[in-house]
């Protein structure tokens, strides 16, 4: 018989908590326990990159995290992004749709998290740094070249967004 432990986490600026399994992994807590499924669970070994969400603003694999590791931990998902009062989409998620840096959807999640991190610490990317933020995410649909075009983009946008004073800090 498993004890249950508690966990006490902010996710996307909401404090959470939770009675759960120690062995409950990170991205099953936050699809199952709090309902944010767009964090996505792909290959469970942390090479894929669908589960990346920020950690005090860090990419890590979720699916690498057990959630009791987690406790007392500030997250972001992708949920996150979006600004919850308006509606509006982060530039990042933005330029995603503008360059097509999508298409089933299923790995940009992890892609749009990476980015932030990016975004982040390099404001102006060349090819060569979003390259080296992206390698840990897999896509089978793109290619890559639209989503190294969104990226670019979303620098932009993200530092239009910052001059203009709108929710795009990355």
């Amino acid at each position: 018989m498993t004890t249950l432990q508690r966990v006490n986490l902010t996710v996307n600026g909401v404090n959470y908590e939770r009675e759960v399994d120690p062995r409950m992994t990170l991205v099953d807590f936050l699809r199952h326990e709090l309902r944010l499924t767009g964090t996505h669970v792909g290959c469970e070994h942390g090479v894929c990159g669908a589960c990346t969400i920020l950690k005090d603003g860090k990419a890590i694999r979720s699916c690498l995290m057990l959630a009791v590791q987690a406790d007392g931990e500030s997250l972001e998902t992708v949920e996150g992004l979006s600004s919850n009062k308006s509606g509006e989409l982060h530039p990042i998620q933005q330029a995603f749709i503008e360059e097509h840096g999508l298409q089933c959807g299923f790995c940009t999640p992890g892609f749009l998290m990476s980015t932030v991190e990016l975004l982040g610490e390099t404001p102006n990317p060349t090819d060569q740094e979003i390259k080296n933020a992206l390698d840990g995410n897999l896509c089978r649909c793109t290619g890559y070249q639209t989503i190294i075009q969104s990226v670019r983009l979303a620098a932009t946008k993200v530092q239009d967004s910052k001059l203009a004073g709108t929710d795009g800090s990355a």
